[in-house]
């Protein structure tokens, strides 16, 4: 017989907690909080949602949305779309706020943006209408522009280091259209994965919770 009502209130508790609390505690893993008019992967996000690498996000007029990861914290603006791709994230066009000490950075187009160092670094990314804006409000940042060809013959400015309270503008010469790639981050990304895969821990915790028929410790051998 298993053991009182309360064991069945924690064990249906952890199935639904710990998708999330395993999510956050790996790097390459993070949480969605949005409070309405955001989509992953295509699909009206939850309030609380978990993100795997190759997660797309995209929020809508008035709507703004968080990615919590292990170190790192990403604000994203409305009408932002953009590919969470672990200590990496790919804009398509929109504003992030990147607060990171996990050395995150973005790539937008053919711009990638990356703090120096793994101090804490927070830094504001925007790609609109052609352009790429970097502003800095806490550490330093490298903007490196890499293409087929020589940036200089092309006009375009080269890498730079930017400090606290600085900007710099560089063109998109290269977009960030992306696609989704199938793939094992797409599949934990659905909701019945993430759902199965926090029951099967649940069960396994609770199978040794629940199992009181036979003491631990038996006092007859």
């Amino acid at each position: 017989m298993c053991l009182p009502d309360w064991s069945h209130f924690v064990c249906r508790l952890l199935i639904l907690i710990l998708p999330a609390s395993l999510a956050a505690q790996d790097p390459t893993r993070g949480l969605l909080h949005s409070d309405g008019g955001t989509w992953l992967n295509e699909a009206p996000a939850p309030n609380v949602a978990a993100i795997f690498p190759d997660s797309l996000v995209q929020t809508q007029a008035g709507h703004t949305a968080r990615i919590e990861v292990e170190g790192s914290s990403v604000l994203i603006l409305p009408e932002t779309m953009m590919q969470f791709q672990g200590l990496t994230l790919a804009v398509d066009h929109g504003t992030v706020q990147v607060d990171t000490a996990r050395e995150m950075d973005v790539i937008v187009g053919c711009v990638t943006i990356s703090p120096v160092n793994s101090e804490r670094t927070a830094y504001d990314v925007t790609d609109a209408h052609g352009t790429v804006t970097i502003s800095v409000s806490k550490n330093d940042v490298k903007v490196h522009t890499h293409n087929a060809i020589p940036q200089k013959s092309k006009g375009v400015p080269g890498d730079a280091v930017l400090h606290p309270g600085e900007h710099a503008s560089r063109p998109d010469l290269c977009g960030t259209r992306f696609e989704k790639e199938p793939g094992i981050g797409g599949m934990l990304d659905t909701l019945p994965a993430q759902i199965l895969g926090g029951a099967m821990v649940a069960a396994i915790i609770c199978f040794g919770v629940c199992h009181g028929d036979d003491p631990v410790s038996p006092s007859k051998p």
